[in-house]
């Protein structure tokens, strides 16, 4: 929780902030209404202790404005001149609470538990009112293959605590759909989602931004910037591509996932946050924690629970529903109303889709464009589709219909390896022991099936 004390006292303030980091709280701090006003209006005070006379405003005219704008933080009230008509006064405005100087410490502890227990309450209640009215997901894909049916039951239990979460798959598969999906069926669902993309962002940059700077902290920091671990403070940062992080990047962010804490550049002081982590990556982090260019402690750290998602290709009961959905949502968009030629149908319905459900959308969102008198044909689709799609089968009837004795048992012991895979959910480790070999005997194996053009 990050509270805000608001005084133009210097020692009040300082024994204040003392009496409030002991007790776990992130604390910053303002010398008037001016400076508090404009630190409160980012949004991201929960609590703030506030003088109500001071020598550049009142304390009652700052909640005002703050509630007025729309400033979620609640304010306890602190004066000298305690009077029943500037308690009433206070409370009217939208002050949570009310003490009178000098500040008792266990008065004060006991007044910020109260308003923790608040903001947590206000946040369930409006969680739950959303699920029962049925406001949640009623508007996503509903899969029918037994692979992401598997893969929602896990996403919607883990939802609902603050573990960490891991998400694996091809490209295209849809984690950040996933990982929003979380957060949705999350007690967070009001709290900032915010997604970053890890390989997307400069080396030089990524403490920056994911944990914030002071102004003048290096050469060209004109102001203060409130990094991504803030910004989704209470609510989830989504990290994709967490393998691309280099490793000194990878021992912060092990530091921050452990203690709740961040410092920002140029930043003297630790300050709480309530952020949960979910991460993405389409690359094998066991092999990269074997290989030295993953931290294992991080590693471990971050998939508490793990959830693999499942290539297109292994779950074509989707592919069909897949389309449809995408159609009628261009529909309901006002885009279009289109219909799929059954021929058209026949050849996605047989197309391999390396790209996953990204492609697809983007073949049938081109198609839709292409298309004239309402109907889809194969004409509309992407030029490469169809000859790709007859490639992939000649190659596939050659395959089973030749091959020398070498090269057919090669395929049937990669069929159980690939399988073994798929039932530990992508983990290399596990399914190494329990094919009873090592774990470089199945780097190499699966490095012989991929140069016979044999992939999972």
């Amino acid at each position: 929780m990050h509270v805000l004390i608001i005084d133009d006292e210097l020692a009040l303030r300082q024994i204040i902030a003392v009496t409030v980091r002991r007790a776990g709280y992130s604390v910053d701090m303002a010398v008037g209404v001016k400076d508090a006003a404009a630190k409160l209006i980012r949004g991201d005070i929960d609590v703030a202790i506030c003088d109500i006379r001071m020598q550049d405003g009142d304390g009652v005219d700052l909640v005002r404005s703050m509630k007025s704008a729309g400033v979620p933080t609640l304010f306890i009230m602190v004066t000298a001149f305690a009077s029943v008509q500037t308690a009433v006064e206070a409370l009217r405005a939208g002050a949570m609470d009310y003490m009178v100087k000098p500040v008792d410490s266990e008065e004060l502890l006991y007044r910020l538990r109260q308003a923790q227990t608040l903001l947590g309450l206000k946040a369930e209640n409006v969680a739950l009112r959303k699920f029962v009215s049925g406001e949640r997901g009623n508007d996503r894909f509903k899969f029918t293959s037994a692979s992401m049916a598997a893969v929602e039951r896990l996403a919607t239990r883990v939802a609902t605590i603050d573990s960490t979460v891991l998400i694996t798959g091809e490209s295209g598969t849809g984690k950040g759909v996933l990982a929003r999906f979380i957060h949705d069926q999350s007690l967070r669902v009001e709290a900032p989602f915010i997604p970053v993309n890890c390989s997307a962002i400069p080396e030089n940059l990524l403490e920056s931004e994911l944990f914030g700077h002071t102004k003048g902290a290096f050469s060209g920091a004109a102001q203060a910037r409130k990094g991504l671990f803030a910004q989704a403070d209470t609510g989830t940062l989504f990290l994709d591509e967490i393998g691309e992080l280099p490793l000194h990047m990878q021992t912060k962010m092990l530091h921050v996932i452990e203690d709740k804490e961040i410092r920002p550049i140029g930043g003297e002081q630790l300050r709480k946050v309530d952020t949960r982590i979910v991460v993405a990556t389409n690359r094998d982090l066991s092999a990269m924690v074997a290989a030295g260019t993953f931290r294992e402690d991080l590693f471990f750290r971050i998939s508490q629970f793990h959830i693999d998602l499942p290539p297109l290709r292994n779950r074509g009961e989707d592919i069909l529903r897949l389309i449809h959905f995408f159609l009628q949502t261009a529909k309901l968009k006002g885009e279009t109303n289109v219909e799929l030629d059954p021929a058209a149908e026949e050849l996605l319905l047989e197309y391999h889709w390396p790209g996953n459900v990204r492609e697809l959308e983007n073949v049938i969102g081109r198609a839709i464009i292409m298309a004239d008198g309402g109907r889809i044909t194969i004409g509309d689709l992407p030029p490469g589709l169809s000859a790709r799609s007859e490639r992939s089968a000649r190659e596939q009837k050659a395959a089973s219909a030749s091959g020398s004795l070498r090269e057919q048992v090669r395929r049937a012991e990669a069929d159980i390896i690939f399988r073994v895979l798929r039932e530990c959910g992508g983990d290399r480790k596990v399914a190494a022991q329990q094919l009873e070999i090592g774990l470089s005997s199945l780097y190499r194996k699966l490095e012989e099936f991929e140069n016979l053009g044999v992939t999972l």
